[in-house]
């Protein structure tokens, strides 16, 4: 069977992404608003996984045409890793009852910090003047190593995912707690718009109010 990707989008919420297998030849794409460089950004997502200490889990991946850009994923220590250096937070695990994670980024300062519901970690500096490149792809649930496609089953992302969000700026700390504690908070900024191409595989499920069709459907988010 052919890889693909199910991507999602349209005029209704998505609820929650439903990947209960590992899988090597089907992922999640997000599409931008528009292309753009980012100098800073926060990135939030709720996520919930069984696979709790086992294996390394890739949960987002924003990867250019050379390299990887942003890459969050669970090493096999339990701790996080950023970007595609060497670059790790040594946070809670993931498990079974749904997490609220949150990462922040200013490339002026480096200054990089990760949130697990609604708590701080300590700050890290990252590369001082580092950037996310345009024209890149972003990828949920696998790592994008080279050509989409290619991925690693023992890689992939086992669970349920939702509420995936991406700002061009750094949340403060309070708007992270609320957004943690329930409050809708601001709306993601970079990633507004989400496919849904055919032929989705029966070990992915999306529960949600929209209906499936054989191509891609336009629309903007509630």
């Amino acid at each position: 069977r052919r890889p693909f990707a199910l991507c999602l989008f349209s005029g209704v919420t998505v609820k929650t992404l439903v990947s209960p297998t590992e899988t090597s030849n089907s992922y999640v794409e997000m599409v931008p608003v528009k292309p753009r460089t980012l100098r800073a950004f926060t990135l939030c997502m709720r996520v919930a996984s069984k696979l709790k200490g086992e294996r390394e889990v890739n949960l987002f991946a924003y990867r250019t045409r050379d390299s990887d850009e942003l890459k969050v994923r669970r090493e096999l220590d339990g701790r996080y890793r950023l970007f595609a250096s060497v670059f790790l937070f040594e946070v809670p695990q993931l498990g079974a009852l749904e997490t609220h994670l949150c990462i922040t980024c200013d490339s002026k300062s480096g200054a990089a910090t990760l949130f697990m519901d609604g708590s701080k970690s300590m700050t890290k500096i990252y590369k001082k003047g580092h950037a996310l490149h345009s024209g890149g792809r972003v990828v949920i649930r696998q790592d994008p190593d080279s050509n989409l496609g290619k991925f690693d089953a023992k890689q992939s992302f086992v669970g349920e995912m939702h509420d995936v969000n991406m700002w061009d700026s750094v949340l403060s700390a309070s708007t992270i707690r609320d957004m943690y504690s329930g409050d809708r908070g601001p709306r993601g900024n970079v990633f507004r718009l989400i496919h849904l191409k055919p032929n989705v595989p029966v070990d992915d499920t999306v529960e949600h109010e929209q209906r499936f069709v054989d191509g891609i459907v336009d629309g903007r988010p509630n």
